[in-house]
């Protein structure tokens, strides 16, 4: 018989490992971005309803007076 001796099985074993956190950190700055655009279009949008609102308001304001002024013109114009 044949002498020999026995060797013990040796496996190595590689682990690879690909990305997956930049990803994630791409996704979450792109999240941001998002959400600051957000703000500022609703912001922006308030800001246009505000002015007008405020147009419409003044515009209203002058109608009144321009009808007190016929009015007032009416009355005088009957007076004289």
């Amino acid at each position: 018989m044949a002498d020999y001796q026995e060797r013990p099985a040796t496996t190595t074993t590689i682990v690879e490992r690909r990305g997956g956190g930049g990803t994630a950190i791409a996704v979450l700055l792109l999240v941001v971005v998002v959400a600051i655009a957000a703000f500022f279009l609703i912001s922006s949008q308030t800001r246009k309803d505000s002015a007008v609102e405020s147009a419409a308001t003044q515009v209203g304001q002058a109608a009144s007076d321009v009808g007190s002024a016929a009015k007032d013109a009416a009355d005088s114009a009957k007076g004289e």
